[in-house]
């Protein structure tokens, strides 16, 4: 069974017979409408769209609620496109990984596009230029990772496109987001039509990234006389050009082989995992998880797909940034990184593993409920507790979920602020004294330790990618070979508030940290030792 074989009848059979869903839509009449009249295209290829947004609209297709598709573009690695998208006509195979072990598979074809934003292929910006001109465009939405949207370097910097496109006038420029500016004024001369620029990557006041960065664009092009005031008017008039706040949450991990082999028994042939020359994982099947939700600020100033009815929630600003808080602050993205930063320093290589492990299982349930719980912000329209729960009983413990504690400890040092800082700054709003805290100061001391790059076992580990971590591993390597460190010693990791979101010895927690730290670097088995006591 091929992807590329699915108008086959015999071949229809046969992926019906090993229980996978297929388009039971006319997809070239999709594809049709879609092409002449676009409403939705999508910029970044990933996971996360494939498994999560093309597959609501696929299954209003599939209802009959809705009648276009989506149009996808890639800012970042064009390999994807030519070798994940183009040969199997832009259908993919979303693996539903259940954590009562059953298995949905379903064919997704509502992609009926695919393209680069590489702006030297000229068929692929001038079909930019046509779906941006096009009245009928409602939304683009983006996920692109929290990086794409940045026009700076590690140090603050333009980083070397955005400076090259802002000193040598580059009309059309080389970053996306100048693309986004560039695409955006091409609308503007076709008629000024109205469009929401939707970010649904999993990054803080997403929204607000995205218009950061096109105004950026925008306003050094009008400095330099590249586009007039006009555009300008309409670029930032938010009744025709929107940039909504979202939240998403769904697990997509990269293509796992256990799940290559499960559809290798079915006969279905459509499973190599491609590894482009930029080192994405991709594949024509995707393997995710159950749950999802997506939250979404309702400003879509040209109307928008009726996502609503295939379970993505629409609301106002204030409560997307309350789901967004409750979920990064408190009842997944910190546990999460606890998991990581604790789950590469004791070897393990699954998130489903650490939760069988009795001290890592209670340590985050207990930071979660005892020390998140109490300054959780509730949004209303989802229950904290429904949710932590759900998180703790059914997602993170799913031993189909093929994720791994290095793919979320990526980038700590970014996270640490949101997913801690927020929560310590909520407490010393109340008036509470931080030190009194039991848990979240074990997992900061087991930041550094984890910086240390020595597992609890005392042999060397594979740090995972983060802008800081060469700085920060300097700052700790005196203690690879164990040994104690002095409050003051850490002073230029523990007063950093780019790190923790608060000065840790403003906030009074840097000698528990520090003393924390010191227990766990004592030798090998010591921070096992240490969250075993802390739990016990």
């Amino acid at each position: 069974m091929k992807l590329v074989q699915i108008n086959d009848i015999d071949v229809q059979k046969e992926f019906r017979e090993k229980g996978y869903v297929i388009p039971s839509y006319d997809r070239e009449k999709v594809r049709t409408l879609t092409n002449r009249e676009p409403a939705w295209v999508h910029f970044g290829t990933g996971n996360i769209f494939r498994a999560f947004p093309a597959a609501v609209i696929d299954n209003l297709l599939a209802q009959g609620i809705y009648d276009k598709g989506v149009i996808a573009v890639e800012g970042f690695d064009f390999d994807i496109i030519s070798k994940a998208y183009k040969p199997f006509d832009d259908l993919s195979l979303l693996v539903t990984l259940k954590s009562d072990g059953n298995i949905d598979k379903r064919v997704i074809g509502s992609v009926t596009e695919s393209l680069t934003a590489d702006f030297s292929a000229e068929a692929d910006l001038a079909r930019l230029i046509e779906i941006f001109s096009a009245p009928s465009l409602q939304m683009v939405s983006f996920t692109i990772t929290e990086k794409g949207y940045s026009l700076n370097g590690p140090d603050g910097s333009l980083s070397g496109v955005v400076k090259d496109d802002f000193e040598n006038k580059c009309f059309p420029p080389g970053h996306l987001m100048g693309k986004m500016a560039y695409l955006l004024h091409e609308r503007y001369k076709a008629g000024a039509c109205p469009v929401a620029m939707a970010s649904m990557d999993n990054c803080s006041h997403n929204g607000d990234k995205l218009r950061a960065a096109v105004y950026a664009y925008a306003d050094k092009w009008f400095e330099q006389g590249l586009v007039d005031e006009g555009f300008i008017s309409y670029l930032k008039d938010e009744t025709k050009v929107s940039f909504p706040l979202s939240m998403i949450d769904k697990i997509t991990p990269r293509p796992d082989a256990d799940v290559v082999k499960m559809l290798e028994k079915d006969g279905f042939e459509d499973t190599d995992i491609i590894v482009t020359d930029k080192h994405t994982y991709t594949a024509a099947f995707v393997n995710a998880e159950e749950t999802q939700y997506l939250v979404v600020e309702d400003r879509f100033p040209n109307g928008r797909p009726p996502f609503d009815k295939g379970g993505i929630y629409f609301t106002d600003r204030e409560t997307v940034d309350k789901v967004e808080k409750m979920k990064v602050c408190t009842c997944l993205n910190p546990l999460h990184t606890a998991l990581a930063i604790f789950g590469c320093l004791l070897s393990y290589d699954s998130i489903w593993k650490e939760m069988r492990d009795e001290d890592l299982s209670e340590f985050v349930r207990e930071m979660g409920y005892k020390e998140g719980m109490p300054v959780v912000v509730d949004p209303g329209i989802i229950k904290p507790g429904t949710f932590i729960d759900e998180v703790l009983n059914k997602r993170l413990v799913n031993p189909f979920m093929p994720d791994t504690p290095q793919r979320i400890a990526c980038d700590t040092s970014q996270k640490l602020p949101i997913r801690f800082g927020e929560t310590l700054k909520a407490y010393i709003g109340k008036g509470e004294d931080v030190s009194k805290l039991h848990y979240i100061p074990v997992v900061l001391a087991g930041y550094l330790r984890y910086l240390t790059g020595i597992n609890d076992e005392g042999t060397e580990f594979d740090k995972s990618p983060d802008p800081l971590l060469e700085e920060l591993s300097g700052i700790m390597a005196p203690y690879k070979e164990y040994g104690k460190a002095q409050a003051q010693d850490l002073k230029r990791i523990l007063s950093r508030k780019d790190i923790f979101g608060v000065d840790l010895y403003e906030a009074g927690l840097a000698n528990k940290i520090t003393e924390l730290f010191n227990e766990m670097n004592e030798g090998p088995g010591m921070v096992r030792k240490v969250l075993h006591k802390t739990v016990g």
